[in-house]
């Protein structure tokens, strides 16, 4: 009784010392969020208090559209989807052969400097490098195209133009989408293929809490290395039954993993050619949110310097 006490203490305090981090508040620095459809989401209202919480302001961007795609009055693809909602082939291949110079990314993103693309559902098969099929689990359907196709581009477009990017779960699945990677359809499936068990340890089978795990970092030679200061994240929270198999052949590079039932899981990677260009699997603005907002589980996650790093690095860098 008497930890959970300090804690409710402590955590508003410790938040507080944060606040100075991007400089005076009324000059406070801005870090954008890619557009998502579900604004709503746990995940993306997450990032926007963190980014509050290190004393920035959030801002998110319009939804980025493509002109080789069309689009009813409600800003919906018109006769661009099957019936799992999953962005057809060719409209797909459209998109990935011109990226994002067919399309308004240049008016949204003209003033962002430093971008987040927060969590969120599976990305469209087709839009991988070696086009995948629909996973068959009717419990995860939830695809955007919309949402896809908008952060396949605006991704393009950062990468091209060196733009600072901290690129969440799904975030860190579209970065490497984008940039030909290898993706694994559905985790449990897939250790089911290789006679292994996940154990549950990147999503809850239930769908009720966030899991918590540890990922170690591979490369000392990286930024999330001189960023974190440390080569084992404890208790990263952690909701994807996705994920990336392998960076053979990209500019990326695997930088953390989480070894399950001895198969190693990528859990971050990066370009080391950017100036900084970080994807991480696991949820650290989840760990901020709980710990700001007090909640009872707060302590299941990482601790608030740990989890608040990333987005510090991104928003002073």
């Amino acid at each position: 009784m008497k930890g959970k006490v300090l804690r409710r203490i402590i955590a508003p305090l410790m938040a507080i010392c944060f606040v100075a981090s991007c400089g005076p508040t009324t000059m406070k620095k801005i870090v954008y969020v890619a557009w998502s459809n579900k604004q709503d989401s746990y995940s993306f209202i997450s990032t926007l208090k963190t980014i509050e919480a290190i004393g920035c302001k959030p801002v998110v961007l319009d939804m980025v559209r493509s002109t080789d795609l069309m689009y009813q009055e409600d800003s919906k693809l018109k006769d661009a989807v099957d019936e799992h909602g999953i962005l057809l082939s060719p409209l797909a291949q459209k998109t990935k052969t011109n990226r994002w110079r067919h399309s308004n990314v240049a008016e949204i993103a003209k003033d962002v400097d430093c971008i987040i693309f927060p969590g969120g559902s599976d990305i469209c098969p087709t839009l991988w490098k070696n086009e995948g099929a629909w996973h068959g689990i009717e419990a995860d359907t939830e695809y955007s195209a919309e949402r896809d196709v908008s952060d396949y581009l605006l991704m393009s477009y950062c990468l091209e133009k060196n733009i600072k990017t901290l690129a969440i779960c799904r975030g860190m699945q579209m970065l490497s989408v984008v940039s030909g990677a290898d993706m694994i359809n559905d985790i449990p499936t897939y250790f089911d293929s290789l006679g292994k068990d996940d154990g549950d340890t990147h999503r809850d089978a239930e769908k009720k809490v966030f899991a918590a795990h540890d990922v170690e970092i591979t490369d000392t030679s990286s930024l999330l290395y001189k960023t974190m200061g440390t080569t084992t994240l404890s208790r990263v929270p952690s909701w994807h039954h996705q994920g990336v198999l392998s960076v053979e052949g990209t500019d990326l590079v695997v930088t953390a993993e989480t070894i399950t039932d001895g198969v190693p899981m990528i859990e971050a990677v990066e370009r080391k050619d950017l100036t900084f260009c970080i994807g991480v699997q696991f949820h650290p603005e989840v760990a901020v949110r709980k710990i700001v907002d007090q909640e009872a589980d707060a302590g299941n996650y990482m601790d608030l310097d740990s989890a608040s790093k990333l987005f510090r690095a991104l928003a002073t860098n």
